[in-house]
């Protein structure tokens, strides 16, 4: 916890508070909450850049405006450090992200001043037009309603529906579009190269922001003074740019661009935007990771970080130079190379997520066969298609939680089609601090469902490589390979590429108690959870299913021949997942096996480490173990005890 004291910001644990201090104060104030950003990460670790990017917008926005009554939604919220700090949650801050604690996102539950809970791109000026028009039909004609959304969430299509509604509104909505150009990774596509062509041509704006200041206040002269503006606003747009603003085609107001670090000139402005009616647009300049010069130099390094020496911006983690595992996505990243470089036809796509899926690797070595399509997962999979269509070998990187903006496309555009599209889910299963909004919990569920789909998961970094060889080898439907956030369990992982029948499990150990089906990287706890029951003489028998669809039966029905008990065990959602695969084949087959699902139970799972939130789910190497235990222990009552 940050002990450090601060001149302005001790002073400051509401909003009102910070609307008491003069306006002189407020650079002060932004110095103070920069640096305390600053300091608590390193000790905690976070999302970095985006907040100290926006500390003068954070401190604008709740001194100009009326919160909690006038409403902030914060896109994406990975920039909302600095609003959880003065809206009541500085002395809990060093909690955030950790188990129990405060979540890294904004959040209803959380506080009143967290209007829309958010961690998903681009939904901001849709949410906070639905609160415009809300509360214009409840009278309350003065309430303002704010979108703070980054010019990386721009590219989000939902960002254009909203906007497109808005501007056929009248309602108190103000956009703020927070331009940095990153995302995560730098921005890319021709939104990126407008906004730039804006931000280096300001007279336009400049005039017309002037003319419109001046007409605002001509009230006697009634409409005309409006429509004669409107005119000329026509003609300077003919004689300024070579072509109309976006924004103004969509009949938003736009305002900027003006220097989003310009703490005095933010406050003026807002206040005259809270003065003028309908929806509206502020375009401001920030830098992502102002403040700290290393996370200016390298935006893409800082976006998130653990805990790190705020002098030298070492990183402080407990990692040791020992040769660990990779992590999948890095798997991944070398291994689509691999094929690539075998296979011709392989293409490699991904939504904003080039260095976070390590499609990055692929994207410097073959920049012609690799492409980053911003955040626009329904293009990512519809282009997909699109290559497929021609022949060409598309692997589509999603992480699994926003596969789920893309999911029309996958049933409409993929599946009944059945285009042999390659879905690599990156954060399958819990995705650990990032909670709710960031895991992968229903993919299987969801993916299983659609004919045509092959599903499947890998329990290691080789059953990975060889899933990838297999799905492009001769494969003539949509097949997913889901795999979780972190580190695998090899060392040794670059092996020769070997295919796997489609639909068929491997034995990893035999016995005579109980069966263990696991699916996908959760089988390596079941091993450590047997390893433990044979020095109790007790031989599970364990068979990593590797498809949930189509599954094995063959191997199946040899399980369920020998054992009574089947306990199946996934890190994905219980309900319509890989144990309600099994329960299904058993019911289709007359079996009468006792069978036990563990997986993630129907409720929303917070944040916290994996592993906590695995013995939370009751799948951890103990909790199977314990099931276990009490499944052989119920064999003796005739299997009518239900375990809970």
């Amino acid at each position: 916890m940050d002990n450090k004291t601060y001149k302005f910001l001790d002073r400051i644990d509401l909003p009102k508070d910070l609307r008491s201090f003069d306006k002189k104060d407020l650079k002060g104030i932004c110095g103070d909450l920069r640096e305390f950003i600053i300091n608590s990460i390193s000790e905690n670790g976070g999302h970095f850049g985006a907040s100290l990017g926006v500390v003068e917008l954070t401190v604008a926005l709740h001194y100009v405006y009326n919160t909690p009554d006038d409403s902030i939604v914060w896109d994406v919220g990975h920039q909302a450090y600095g609003h959880k700090i003065l809206t009541g949650r500085k002395i809990n801050f060093h909690t955030n992200r950790i188990y129990n604690g405060l979540s890294g996102f904004p959040k209803i539950s959380e506080s009143e001043y967290d209007t829309f809970g958010v961690g998903h791109s681009s939904t901001s000026i849709s949410a906070a037009l639905g609160m415009a028009i809300a509360s214009k039909y409840q009278g309350k004609e003065d309430r303002q309603h704010i979108a703070v959304i980054g010019d990386g969430g721009m590219t989000g299509g939902i960002s254009f529906e909203g906007m497109n509604h808005a501007g056929d509104t009248d309602t108190n909505l103000t956009i703020i579009l927070n331009d940095n150009c990153m995302s995560i990774d730098p921005n890319v596509g021709a939104l990126k190269r407008y906004l730039t062509d804006i931000s280096t041509s300001p007279t336009f704006n400049n005039i017309r922001n002037d003319i419109w200041k001046v007409l605002g206040m001509l009230k006697d002269f009634g409409d005309n003074a409006r429509k004669t503006g409107k005119t000329i606003e026509k003609s300077l747009k003919s004689f300024v740019l070579d072509n109309s603003n976006l924004f103004e085609a969509l009949n938003l107001r736009y305002f900027g661009p003006i220097d989003g670090h310009d703490i005095n000139h933010l406050v003026k402005t807002l206040e005259y935007l809270k003065r003028i009616p309908g929806p509206k647009i502020l375009h401001c300049l920030t830098k992502k990771g102002k403040g700290y010069d290393l996370a200016e130099k390298d935006q893409t390094k800082w976006h998130a970080t653990g805990k790190f020496d705020i002098n030298s911006g070492e990183s402080l983690s407990t990692n040791t130079n020992k040769k660990t595992p990779p992590k999948y996505q890095d798997v991944f990243g070398e291994s689509i190379v691999e094929l690539a470089e075998l296979n011709k036809k392989i293409m490699g796509i991904t939504p904003a997520m080039p260095s976070g899926s390590s499609l990055n690797i692929m994207m410097k070595k073959m920049p012609d066969r690799a492409f980053d399509v911003g955040i626009a997962e329904q293009h990512a999979v519809t282009l997909s298609a699109g290559l497929a269509t021609k022949g060409i070998v598309p692997f589509c990187n999603i992480y699994s939680t926003f596969m789920q903006r893309a999911y029309d496309q996958v049933v409409h555009d993929v599946c009944i089609q059945n285009l042999p599209v390659i879905f690599c889910l990156d954060r399958a299963g819990v995705a650990g601090a990032d909670g709710p909004t960031h895991h992968g919990a229903y993919d299987i569920a969801y993916m299983r469902c659609l004919p045509n789909m092959v599903v499947s998961a890998p329990m290691n970094e080789i059953e990975l490589r060889n899933l990838m060889y297999t799905a492009q080898h001769k494969n003539n439907s949509p097949f997913t390979i889901r795999y979780p956030r972190g580190k695998g369990v090899l060392k040794n992982w670059r092996t020769k590429f070997e295919l796997i029948e489609i639909g068929k499990g491997r034995t990893i150990c035999e016995g005579d108690d109980i069966a263990i089906l696991s699916i996908g990287h959760i089988g390596n706890y079941a091993t450590k959870a047997i390893k433990k029951l044979n020095e109790e003489n007790i031989y599970p028998s364990h068979y990593d299913m590797r498809f949930v669809k189509p599954l094995d039966e063959k191997l199946l029905h040899k399980i369920l021949k020998k054992h009574k008990l089947i306990l199946t065990v996934e890190d994905g959602c219980i309900m319509g997942g890989f144990g309600s695969a099994v329960l299904e084949f058993i019911n289709d087959n007359k079996y009468s096996n006792n069978v036990q699902r563990l997986g993630i139970p129907d409720k929303i799972i917070e944040h916290g480490t994996q592993d906590e939130l695995y013995r939370e789910c009751n799948y951890d190497d103990i909790s199977i173990y314990d099931f276990c235990k009490r499944m052989l222990n119920s064999k003796n009552k005739d299997y009518e005890e239900i375990l809970v």
